[in-house]
């Protein structure tokens, strides 16, 4: 069908720029966690030593640097702060959880690789960002969060049996990469510490910017316009929408952010 046809180009071009995005983001959470930690010398060093590798930065790294920020003296940081980074781990948790169902459905799995890479790489990254939230809570004396948030697993768990359709899966991607980005922005202006103001704030945009490949990707798709997502892009052929649609907001609303007490562990 045309309606499900997605220009593998596009989608290897999108998949680049959120990973670049994402390392970006990444080295600036690498230095909040750091500046976050107390006297945790072992733990800066091991930074230090990785900021060359700082695009490379996933799941393994994070999970090193974990430990060993897990390991020194807790960081000052409130009850609330411990919330707030307990629950948007409960959220990548969930995404990743989501992403990874959306992996081994027969149409992804079996149907266009490089979109089955995008996928892939939207989980590895959420993942990352997982561990972050993590070991700066536990870095602050409080416990990880491995389980999904509640209320928002409740939305998945009905939209699941659903989903036929790429777009179904679009769809509900679109719902917890808003909620995150809307979280995470809103925490800044929540937590006490400065360098946790960091890291949320350098998570977020990489949330906004899966939802707005999202939306577009979306729009095209139920515009049975598929094939416009072209390299080059024909701006004669585009619809008048197509400029804005990722983009519907001028400042991004937090209208829906999730409270921190929502996914906090209980």
């Amino acid at each position: 069908m045309a309606s499900e046809h997605i220009d593998t180009r596009l989608l290897e071009e999108l998949t680049e720029q959120s990973q670049d995005l994402n390392s970006d983001a990444m080295r600036i959470t690498c230095g909040s966690l750091t500046d976050f930690e107390q006297g945790a010398q072992p733990a800066r060093r091991w930074w230090q030593r990785g900021s060359a590798l700082a695009g490379l930065v996933g799941a393994a790294g994070l999970a090193s640097v974990a430990r060993a920020v897990a390991a020194s003296p807790s960081a000052t940081a409130s009850a609330d702060d411990i919330m707030a980074l307990q629950t948007a781990a409960s959220i990548e948790n969930l995404a990743v959880s989501v992403y990874q169902t959306a992996a081994g459905l027969p149409f992804i799995k079996d149907g266009n690789k490089t979109v089955a890479a995008f996928i892939a790489k939207t989980t590895e990254q959420h993942q990352a960002h997982a561990k972050a939230f993590n070991a700066a809570a536990t870095a602050a004396g409080g416990q990880a969060q491995n389980n999904p948030d509640p209320k928002y697993k409740a939305v998945v768990d009905q939209a699941l049996p659903t989903i036929k359709t790429p777009a179904d899966v679009v769809k509900l991607a679109i719902t917890l990469e808003d909620v995150a980005a809307q979280t995470y922005t809103k925490n800044v202006g929540q937590v006490s510490n400065a360098d946790l103001r960091k890291l949320f704030a350098s998570v977020a945009p990489v949330e906004a910017q899966h939802r707005a490949v999202l939306l577009a990707v979306q729009a095209l798709l139920a515009g049975n316009a598929a094939d416009l997502i072209t390299i080059p892009v024909d701006p004669a052929k585009l619809p008048a929408a197509a400029g804005s649609v990722g983009f519907p907001d001028a400042f991004y609303k937090t209208d829906n952010a999730s409270p921190i007490t929502e996914g906090a562990v209980q």
